[in-house]
């Protein structure tokens, strides 16, 4: 249990410096570290962030000034997009769930660098 607590404090240090990046190393460290299973790692990481961004969002409101229609819209699609994705989530396997995450994140790097 102590261990899951350090691996926590981890991953909501990353989501507060980093937003939504915290996910990202989430999964690995509950795949990695924890030995979850990819789909276990990809739901868990879920129910993680949710508090998680939270608390990150009001210390950011609190120092940002905020497009509060742009997070309105925002939120709106994201809620769509992500009953898709979680419905999508249990009809892919182990391999294209990897990909899939791989590919993302090796995009986003790429876009992050140059």
């Amino acid at each position: 249990m102590q261990k899951q607590g350090l691996w926590g404090g981890l991953i909501g240090f990353a989501n507060g410096l980093f937003g939504s990046g915290g996910g990202t190393i989430g999964v690995l460290i509950l795949e990695r570290c924890l030995h979850l299973s990819p789909h276990k790692s990809h739901a868990t990481i879920l129910a993680i962030i949710l508090p998680l961004s939270v608390l990150s969002a009001v210390i950011y409101c609190r120092k940002v000034e905020m497009e509060w229609m742009a997070i309105l819209w925002l939120s709106v699609g994201g809620m769509v997009g992500g009953y898709v994705g979680a419905s999508c989530l249990k009809k892919i396997s182990n391999v294209w769930l990897h990909r899939l995450f791989g590919l993302c994140m090796l995009a986003a790097a790429v876009r992050m660098i140059l």
